[in-house]
């Protein structure tokens, strides 16, 4: 072949190729999103305890279906099929702006991590389908069981396609403020309001040395106004005042996420802030799942045969309402000894 033609050989596969590959491109499926109808929601019944935030996960299973789905509640109503305004009606909520971590120093400081803003007291995350139920809904703005409660659809979409999912229930228990709590959480009664501690380790009484054991130890609380604080005091088996430095070994600016400690002979006082503990998370004031704050009072004696003996008790427990609380610590048998043998 000679030269010129092979160039424009070449020049006129080059082109062809060019016009392949483009019509190629054409050719090739586009990606469009999927809606499986098999999606679905795991439950259809929520029933999270009013008066505190509670945020109900992992209830929806998207089943293949190309994410963000797009959730709404809609045609929210009651068991007798009349309007439901209150679950729609927005409500101030208390939301975090910042993340809490633990290790705030001040009152001031959680409080600038925090904003309130405007919710309807029953909603759902816009791409997750997990619910969230508001601390500022209670018993006097909602149904509480035995109440049948209410009914509401979910309507899940994509660009593929969408579903309804009906007659989804909510169910809520009235308020129980604090955690643990012998109230009926469908009756609100309440006939042994005393919880005992988590733990209790080698401690004995003072009149015959017998192990202490958590029957030994009835708390109570008690919320006597609308401010941020709580104060914790202890009483013998007569109901008298026990000086909270009888407990010498235990941390009192390490007790728990509180400030301004203030302690007397009579009890100790802490400004904190609700709920405790403030979120669900471990931190060196928890539990170690993070749900409920941790308390821990030691104090130490000599023993027989000069061993040291450590003692202490554990309380493990949550406020959801925001007050000035009393933790009431009764020995309601015997009292500790804390004096050497």
């Amino acid at each position: 072949m000679k030269k010129g033609k092979a160039f424009v050989f070449a020049g006129w596969w080059s082109i062809a190729l060019v016009m392949v590959l483009g019509s190629c491109k054409k050719m090739l499926p586009v990606d469009r999103p999927a809606f499986s109808l098999e999606s679905q929601f795991t439950q259809d019944l929520y029933q999270p305890v009013l008066g505190r935030t509670t945020l109900m996960t992992n209830n929806f299973n998207a089943e293949g279906s190309t994410l963000p789905l797009t959730f709404r509640i809609i045609n929210v109503r009651t068991f007798n099929d009349e309007p439901a305004p209150e679950l729609l009606k927005l409500f101030p909520v208390e939301v975090w702006k910042k993340p809490y971590t633990g290790d705030e120093k001040t009152l001031a400081e959680i409080t600038a991590k925090r904003a309130t803003e405007d919710h309807p007291l029953f909603e759902i995350r816009e791409h997750s389908g997990e619910f969230i139920m508001w601390n500022s809904a209670t018993s006097d703005i909602l149904k509480a069981q035995p109440d049948s409660g209410y009914l509401f659809d979910v309507e899940a979409f994509n660009d593929g396609g969408k579903r309804i999912f009906k007659n989804m229930k909510l169910r809520p228990f009235r308020e129980r403020p604090y955690e643990p709590n012998n109230q009926n959480p469908i009756t609100g009664a309440n006939s042994n309001p005393a919880i005992k501690p988590f733990t209790v380790t080698d401690m004995i009484t003072d009149s015959t040395g017998s192990n202490m054991s958590a029957d030994d130890i009835s708390i109570y609380f008690y919320r006597k106004g609308e401010g941020n604080s709580l104060t914790l005091r202890f009483l013998d088996k007569r109901l008298q005042p026990m000086d909270p430095d009888l407990f010498k070994d235990t941390k009192w600016n390490e007790l728990l996420h509180g400030f301004n400690m203030q302690k007397t002979k009579e009890a100790v006082r802490y400004d904190v802030a609700f709920p405790i503990p403030l979120v669900e998370m471990p931190t060196r004031y928890t539990t170690f799942d993070g749900k409920q704050a941790k308390m821990v009072f030691a104090y130490s004696r000599q023993g027989f045969g000069n061993l040291r003996q450590d003692a202490s008790f554990q309380i493990n427990f949550a406020i959801y309402r925001k007050g000035d609380w009393e933790m009431v610590i009764w020995f309601n048998r015997e009292n500790p000894k804390f004096i050497n043998d």
